[in-house]
Formats: C-alpha cells, sequence, structure tokens
C-alpha cells in the first residue's frame, strides 16, 4: 500500500500548525488523504463515523497534539487505545512540549511515537518528511475489518 491509499486525521487546535502540516505535505507531494479535527472529542466522533463524521474513512495514523480544548490529547489518546476498534491505530504524538512528563506520560499511554513539533518551517518540512516515510510508506498496518 503506498501513501496515497493512506488515510491520516491530524488533532490540532492551531489554524497555523494544521496549515503547517498541510503545507508540508503539499511541498513534499505526500499523497495521503489528511483529515482535520479541532480537539479531542471531535477526534473520538471522527473515530466513531458520528453526526458530521458519519461515513468517515478510519485512519491510518493518528497525529495528536496534547494541547486541545474540550478534551486533551492525553485523555483523547486514553480512549483511543481502550477502545477494542481502535487500539491498533497508531498515535504519533505531535506536541510543542518537550517535557519529560508529557514525554514519558504519552508513552505510558500507549502512544507509538512522541516528536516534539519544530519551531521553523524547514524542520517541520523535515519531520513530515520523516513521518510520511516511515508511518506511510514503510510501516504495514492491519487489514481495516
Amino acid at each position: 500500500m503506498s501513501s496515497r491509499d493512506r488515510e491520516v486525521l491530524l488533532v490540532e487546535d492551531s489554524p497555523g500548525d494544521v496549515m503547517l502540516v498541510r503545507e508540508a505535505m503539499s511541498a513534499l507531494a505526500v499523497t495521503s488523504r489528511l483529515h482535520v479535527v479541532g480537539d479531542g472529542a471531535e477526534a473520538l466522533k471522527f473515530l466513531g463515523g458520528e453526526d458530521e463524521y458519519a461515513g468517515a474513512p478510519n485512519p491510518d495514523l493518528i497525529l495528536l497534539d496534547l494541547n486541545l480544548p474540550v478534551m486533551d490529547g492525553r485523555e483523547a489518546l486514553q480512549n483511543i487505545k481502550q477502545h477494542p476498534q481502535w487500539k491498533r491505530i497508531p498515535v504519533a504524538v505531535l506536541s510543542t512540549s518537550d517535557s519529560e512528563e508529557d514525554i514519558a506520560s504519552s508513552y505510558d499511554l500507549l502512544a507509538a511515537c512522541y516528536i516534539v513539533k519544530p519551531m521553523d518551517i524547514q524542520s517541520f518540512r523535515e519531520v513530515i518528511r520523516a513521518i510520511d516515510d516511515f508511518w506511510l510508506s514503510v510501516v504495514r498496518f492491519p487489514s481495516k475489518h
């Protein structure tokens, strides 16, 4: 399966960071389909296909910010990893925090990886390229049943 067949859910409340991810994916010709929600509660609705997300695809990868309104990323991660249908979806935490406590608690909650958001566009593109190269091109996922 190529990256063009992948579905990515970005859980991010910062319009600027959403724009950076979109621009980086476009500049790098990442062909995965990007879906965006602004908080953890919306992420759970997306995953459950509720309300306006009826018929939403199951993502192959979730990029999750920690500091979100309504339901923060930690609570969303805990809910995702406890759900029988969602627990296998890799969740990459993408946060501005480089706090050891945040890193450790994310792994305790079964995050697949923890990435500190770079502050400049070139470094941000490099992170998106690495995500595409590994998570969207190399990694095999279980069938979506």
